[in-house]
């Protein structure tokens, strides 16, 4: 991972502070990685496969934050018969794995607030709605050696807003609710630290305008990466 000589500046600005938490539970998609392009041409991708009408970019950026399958049901008519749907999620994870890297980047500031916390012994993991095998991929490329742990979605366990995955990290890092903050850019995430009764933090630079944030009761929104490491102190 390249670190700028501004993220030094920020690390060296940060590394002493104390932190309010133990762990930072990162979301993927639109918080620590801009994903919208590569979802947008898979999923597009998969649509014309199957012959049906494709996406526009902003209509992509409303559909993410509940898996795959939901981005799918988002995506096409209502009336789609559920082979046909079957289908474009088929297309949609084999182009997807091959793909998921062509345009993603990290937000700016993102590997600095990263290796300010690591430098704290603050522990960090990243629990998303990305499939699994995407997720590790996508960290391992990207903040290899950051993460103490990382969940995408698997078989058989809920996705977010359900807790579960939450929980799983809460138990794998040994850390307890009130030492634990979930950063994350949506609505689900809002809902998902609610119903695993953590901290939240909504970052407003993802795939949510502040305004749905706001309704669906973020506690504190922070506008850009550094602001992070001042809201867990």
């Amino acid at each position: 991972m390249i670190v700028s000589s501004q993220d030094v500046k920020y690390r060296k600005d940060f590394q002493k502070k104390d932190m309010k938490y133990k762990l930072v539970i990162f979301d993927m998609d639109g918080t620590i990685l801009d994903t919208l392009d590569d979802l947008a041409d898979s999923l597009n991708y998969a649509l014309r496969q199957s012959g049906l009408q494709e996406c526009s970019l902003s209509d992509v950026r409303c559909f993410v934050g509940n898996g795959i399958q939901k981005l799918i049901d988002r995506a096409v008519s209502p009336d789609t018969p559920l082979e046909v749907r079957n289908q474009v999620h088929l297309d949609f994870t084999e182009y997807y794995r091959m793909h998921c890297s062509d345009q993603t980047k990290a937000y700016e500031g993102i590997p600095a607030v990263l290796a300010a916390l690591k430098e704290m012994h603050v522990k960090m993991s990243v629990v998303s709605n990305k499939p699994d095998y995407a997720v590790q991929k996508l960290c391992e490329q990207y903040f290899d050696g950051f993460f103490d742990f990382a969940v995408g979605a698997r078989p058989n366990v809920r996705k977010k807003p359900a807790p579960d995955s939450i929980y799983t990290v809460l138990e794998q890092l040994k850390t307890e609710k009130k030492d634990a903050v979930y950063v994350g850019d949506s609505e689900v995430d809002i809902q998902t630290a609610r119903h695993a009764d953590i901290d939240c933090i909504s970052v407003g630079w993802g795939y949510r305008d502040e305004e749905v944030l706001r309704e669906n009761g973020a506690a504190e929104i922070v506008r850009e990466p550094l602001e992070i490491i001042s809201a867990i102190r």
